[in-house]
């Protein structure tokens, strides 16, 4: 079983290192899975689950996570215009083709699953399956208007501590439960130490004017169209209980457009539940066990 990740580098078509962390059963059958994160998110959001879904006795599967231009160890775009859905996606199946996998799970955090659901419309054929964590067509701009606001001009921190701190005193209030050192751990996975002291964000700062059309006067466009693109396709929605971005309308109108969607509520987290939690993390294993008696049938 594997026990670790491996670094895997392409090229983007407009010559961008792209990078994403691999673990990979020696053997394995069944459907990949593809891990797609947030907007100023990384592939380390995604090691709990990973490794849960690949060492999974019953079937492991490859597993792989996605740094998107401009956030984690992958380039950053020169071109801040870049930071877009179609482009983001464009690198998604660059490095799928890279790694051979013409079908797979996609597991959407967020950004990550509104690229999911443009998958569906540009290249169907490569969808198995789809894991939503905490996102829909509808959003809510309140919460839009926070990641608006603690992106663009995220404050300066000098120490791990501080950096927990920091998180904590952002997102408490919908991550009430979290201990000392979940913390710590997202932390950990949202900041990295700059090699002249302190430390810095995992994501390139231009990022904040994907956001800059935001208004609150004004509704948010909704894209019923690219989750109706999903019909047919194994669904589940992960929703946090606490999260200001997917509401429970939101969350019941995709129910009544698809009543197959499999719902898993984490009822003490806000946006977008972690994926670190077992029950959590028992439901997605299980799932994509189901996208591959699917594809069998």
């Amino acid at each position: 079983m594997p026990q670790s990740f491996r670094d895997v580098y392409c090229q983007s078509a407009d010559g961008l290192k792209l990078h994403a962390k691999v673990i990979d059963p020696d053997t394995s059958t069944a459907l990949p899975v593809l891990c797609l994160p947030g907007l100023t998110r990384t592939t380390d959001d995604f090691d709990d689950i990973a490794r849960a879904i690949a060492t999974s006795p019953a079937a492991p599967r490859k597993v792989v996570a996605v740094d998107y231009r401009g956030r984690g160890l992958s380039d950053y775009d020169p071109d801040p215009a870049k930071y877009a859905v179609p482009v983001e996606l464009g690198d998604v199946l660059t490095i799928a083709a890279s790694l051979g996998i013409t079908r797979a799970i996609l597991l959407g955090t967020s950004r990550g699953g509104l690229i999911s659901m443009a998958l569906a419309a540009a290249q169907p054929q490569l969808l198995a399956g789809v894991i939503l964590n905490d996102i829909g067509p509808a959003l809510e701009i309140g919460g839009l208007m926070k990641i608006k606001g603690y992106i663009a001009n995220p404050p300066p921190r000098q120490t791990w501590d501080e950096a927990a701190r920091g998180l904590k005193e952002l997102f408490g209030s919908v991550f009430p439960s979290l201990s000392d050192a979940e913390w710590m751990a997202w932390a950990r996975r949202a900041f990295r130490e700059k090699a002249g002291g302190g430390l810095e964000r995992t994501y390139d700062l231009k990022l904040a004017h994907t956001l800059d059309g935001l208004d609150p006067a004004n509704p948010l466009p909704q894209v019923w169209e690219l989750f109706d693109k999903l019909a047919g396709v194994p669904l589940m929605l992960i929703h946090g209980g606490l999260s200001d971005l997917l509401s429970l309308q939101g969350v019941q109108d995709m129910i009544a457009r698809r009543p197959d969607i499999e719902l898993v509520t984490v009822a003490d987290q806000g946006h977008a539940p972690l994926l670190a939690d077992k029950p959590t993390m028992d439901r997605i294993v299980a799932f994509c066990a189901r996208c591959d008696g699917a594809t069998a049938s």
